[in-house]
């Protein structure tokens, strides 16, 4: 009896201080509406902290200083890279594209299998069916450079930082803010110091694509258990050689992921490079935008997602190192999934392409055999433990040999039967001219021009303008204060400290008004996500034939490059502010319908079994079990849409978007690095801080639910 009303106690208690929460909650929200409708209230930063605070003009005279003592050394590290960049662009421009369609779908072939050689076939035979074949070439030089760049210093970074605690804590910080520094901002600098062109691309892919292997590296080789560290140590082993044959082995999965999100980063800068002077498929999306031309940047754009899927998905499995074992009696899939083994329709359409593949592979390790026998043969007069090893590599590695012949033959052909050239001019399938006639009748069809039309004022009328009011009006001091105050509820002290002079910052930096406009973007953007995703990820976690069509379509949404998604945007809706808004939601959904599916589905069926055995019904079990234990993974899926949309904010400036971003955008044309670099810095701050909090409060409700 004590017991029980302890408990009734306890919960009287829990319920009395949510309704004094809420009710500051409440009281806080009428406050502030009251003070934006006042119109007696100073909204804006003072001056008198503005003026003298003049990061932009220290930012730029500081450019000046380097630019006049040091850009001759940047100027000279660029024209550098612009040989090496000329070299690979003309190498695979000027190639037979058979030759080009072999070096990338080969590999391809070797590490993944069937099914996504494949794919990797179908993607590069698109770009040149879609007249891209050159832009795509460009944008392969481009991006082939900058990740082997990327990857060279990342690596060896990396394995400084796990060498040193003192320069993992130095290096730490510095990665943190590239890896929220939005895209566009790496851009200005580049072009001031290292010019217009490839350059300047490469440059600022690579620093911007750096941290994910510099982190994976680190990582990696820092989890090499210690046991098997000890164990080469009392075998006499140097630090260099527990580094080069243990660590850094053990550690090549984790490199091989990080070099998997570097090659992803890379992509999506490429593609904004173009702002800059690079050429390439970035290129031709962003002169189809510029001319309407939504068929010609539709064509861009799957050219873009194609490429993309495809290096996901071969540098994923490059990482991979464990392999399926099968038993005697089952045969390998090549083409269909291997859990398709049941069916006798698939094990009949396997068995052919299984023994096709045996005797293509029988025949080039036989080819093989005889080349490894024949140069053991010659070598053997000159060394023979040269020889055998030769011989043994040649045997072992008969995959990359055979491609070795093909790439030969296919020069050879080239060179001395029929020139192969170019991807053939009159090999075309144009889907510009049926998307555009499409777009065209769209734009006379009365019921989709009322629905687009009903949807942009909906949203502007009753969600956008109104944000936009409420956040813009409120005095900033309101506003930095209940900022601090959430942050000291949810943080801490400390932190709440630091939220505070972030966002004094902010508004000395002369960009309150902006930065107020973009947290408006980005609140709506992921408030309009919540009330799409979550029914979304519901039904998944119900339905899982559902589950399995939605998640292709999310892993496309997640591979697709940002600046991408402008294009099905500005074909229905056109460019303005809405639009901004709309693109932002389709890129920042795919977070929240995984994560509600995963916190629903990570409930115990026990659970839903005692609600059924009580008499709940299924809405009872899934709005008063599940999803009470489904919050720590809905407000981490909070946390991720909005970082999704923070890094969404400097592109939509290209389709009528406001804000920080356009500060970005608008310091990129007029060559003002300071401004840029601050509003940019300002996206990053309140990024950060919405993060801070909304991951304290993951932490919170999961210490809640005892997770």
């Amino acid at each position: 009896m004590i017991s029980t009303h302890k408990n009734e106690s306890m919960t009287e208690v829990g319920l009395s201080r949510n309704v004094y929460v809420w009710a500051l909650i409440l009281l806080g929200f009428l406050v502030s509406l009251w003070l934006a409708l006042a119109n007696d209230v100073a909204t804006s930063f003072p001056k008198a902290i503005t003026d003298p605070f003049s990061f932009s003009v220290w930012v730029n005279e500081g450019e000046d200083w380097m630019k006049k003592n040091y850009r001759w050394i940047t100027r000279l590290i660029a024209g550098v890279i612009q040989d090496w960049y000329w070299t690979l662009e003309d190498f695979l421009i000027e190639s037979p594209w058979l030759l080009i369609v072999a070096f990338l779908v080969l590999p391809v072939l070797g590490v993944s299998g069937l099914r996504l050689s494949i794919f990797a076939l179908f993607a590069v035979l698109f770009w040149g069916l879609v007249g891209q074949w050159e832009p795509a070439m460009q944008t392969l030089a481009l991006m082939g450079l900058s990740v082997l760049m990327s990857i060279i210093f990342g690596v060896i970074i990396g394995i400084l930082c796990s060498q040193s605690d003192r320069t993992e804590a130095f290096v730490k910080p510095i990665l943190d803010t590239m890896q929220v520094m939005p895209a566009f901002v790496y851009l200005i600098p580049a072009m001031f110091f290292f010019g217009i062109g490839g350059p300047p691309a490469i440059m600022a892919t690579m620093i911007y694509a750096l941290p994910p292997v510099i982190r994976l590296t680190n990582l990696g080789i820092r989890q090499v258990p210690y046991e098997t560290i000890e164990t080469a140590r009392s075998f006499g082993s140097s630090n260099f050689q527990m580094l080069y044959k243990i660590r850094f082995p053990l550690a090549l999965p984790s490199i091989m992921m990080g070099i998997n999100q570097t090659i992803m980063m890379a992509l999506g800068m490429v593609v904004l490079a173009t702002f800059i002077g690079a050429e390439g498929l970035g290129g031709q999306v962003w002169v189809a935008i510029r001319k309407l031309d939504v068929g010609w940047a539709l064509e861009g754009g799957l050219c873009i997602l194609l490429m993309a899927i495809m290096f996901d998905r071969f540098s994923g499995a490059m990482g991979k190192t464990d392999r399926v074992q099968l038993g005697s009696e089952k045969i390998i899939f090549y083409l269909l999934p291997q859990t398709w083994d049941r069916y006798k329709l698939a094990v009949f359409i396997e068995r052919p392409i299984g023994l096709i593949w045996l005797s293509v592979k029988w025949v080039f390790q036989s080819l093989v055999n005889i080349i490894a026998l024949i140069l053991s043969i010659f070598l053997r007069a000159v060394n023979s433990n040269f020889s055998d090893s030769v011989s043994n590599f040649i045997r072992t590695n008969s995959f990359l040999v055979s491609s070795l012949i093909i790439f030969y033959l296919i020069y050879l052909f080239d060179v001395y039967v029929l020139e192969i050239g170019e991807f053939p001019e009159n090999w075309t399938i144009s889907i510009r001219e049926p998307i555009s006639d499409s777009i065209a009748w769209l734009t006379i069809n009365e019921s989709f021009i009322g629905f687009t039309k009903g949807l942009r004022a909906f949203v502007y009328l009753y969600l956008l303008s109104p944000f936009d009011f409420y956040l813009t009006h409120i005095p900033w001091v309101f506003t930095t204060a209940v900022f601090i105050i959430i942050s000291y509820v949810s943080v801490g002290l400390r932190f709440a400290v630091v939220t505070g002079i972030l966002l004094l910052f902010i508004g000395a930096c002369d960009i309150w008004y902006e930065s107020m406009i973009t947290l408006s973007s980005v609140l709506l953007s992921v408030l309009i996500c919540f009330a799409i995703g979550v029914p979304l990820g519901i039904i998944a976690s119900y339905n899982k034939t559902y589950e399995r069509i939605q998640q292709p379509i999310l892993d496309a949404m997640q591979t697709l490059p940002a600046f991408c998604y402008l294009v099905p945007v500005l074909m229905f809706f056109g460019g303005n502010v809405v639009s901004a808004v709309i693109a932002t939601v389709i890129y920042s959904l795919p977070p929240i319908i995984r994560l509600t599916v995963l916190g629903l589905s990570q409930v115990a069926e026990s659970y839903s079994e005692v609600s059924k055995s009580f008499g709940g019904n299924t809405f009872q079990t899934l709005f008063k079990i599940k999803f009470p234990m489904a919050v720590p993974s809905l407000v981490m899926g909070f946390n991720q849409t909005v970082m999704m949309a923070f890094a969404m904010q400097v592109v939509t400036p290209l389709i009528g978007g406001k804000g920080l971003g356009r500060e970005v955008y608008q310091a990129l044309a007029r060559s003002d690095t300071g401004r840029g670099l601050a509003a940019g810095i300002a996206i990053v701050l309140l990024a950060i801080i919405l993060d801070r909090i909304s991951l304290a409060w993951t932490k919170k409700q999961r210490t809640a639910l005892g997770l």
